[in-house]
């Protein structure tokens, strides 16, 4: 941990004085990913169902949220936790699926169940068996951004699924984005987070409390650990 750092102009962005620094710092690159994965690089139009894989962990909270306000028709959030699910729900999302299952057959029921029958865009932050299923219940010409493989860092796509539903699986990082993207992305995201629209789940500790909450990353309640000096 460094007392300062050197950072470019372009990489600097004044915050707004009604959000708070925890939430910025909770909310940062993985809203980022959230929001640009959706719009830049999933070209999400309104109307548009989506469904959020990994809703519990913060890109997946701010994935259900960012859907929401860009105007989805309908928002499906998919996690393994139940406080995740209930926590998706109160975020904004229509319907939730359960991802604990040992076989992409179960995995595939739940999330069609979920969705409705219409799935145009998947956003993806966990890979292996969930991708799985979420490319069987993507609809014709529907899309799948993966960005992240929490859940394993492989998974088996069937090419009579990808030609059959002429289905796109994108690539995402936030590594690909210009610092101009990122500022843009962040002043847009912010602006939700200071009219009460977005937020993320955390938790603030001390500095002397790193290694403890380095601990919980990952692990339920799924809170983002902040820590102050």
């Amino acid at each position: 941990m460094a007392e300062l750092c050197v950072a470019e102009d372009s990489s600097i962005l004044p915050l707004p004085d009604y959000v708070s620094d925890d939430l910025v710092a909770a909310l940062g690159l993985s809203a980022i990913a959230a929001w640009t994965a959706l719009t830049l690089r999933g070209g999400l139009r309104p109307g548009e169902h989506v469904l959020v894989l990994g809703a519990s962990g913060t890109v997946g909270q701010v994935g259900v949220q960012a859907a929401r306000l860009l105007g989805a028709g309908r928002v499906t959030a998919a996690c393994r936790d139940a406080r995740g699910r209930a926590r998706a729900t109160e975020l904004g999302a229509d319907a939730v699926a359960d991802l604990t299952a040992d076989d992409t057959d179960t995995l595939t029921e739940r999330l069609a169940e979920a969705a409705g029958g219409r799935v145009d865009l998947v956003l993806d932050p966990v890979w292996g068996m969930p991708a799985e299923a979420a490319l069987r219940v993507l609809s014709a010409h529907g899309r799948l951004v993966n960005l992240g493989s929490s859940a394993a860092p492989l998974a088996a796509l069937g090419s009579a699924t990808l030609r059959s539903g002429t289905l796109s699986v994108l690539g995402y990082t936030n590594n690909a984005l210009s610092h101009d993207q990122k500022a843009e992305a962040l002043a847009e995201i912010l602006r939700h987070a200071t009219a009460g629209q977005l937020t993320a789940d955390r938790e603030t500790l001390p500095l002397a409390r790193a290694a403890e909450g380095w601990s919980r990353c990952g692990k339920a309640p799924y809170r983002r650990a902040v820590l102050i000096p």
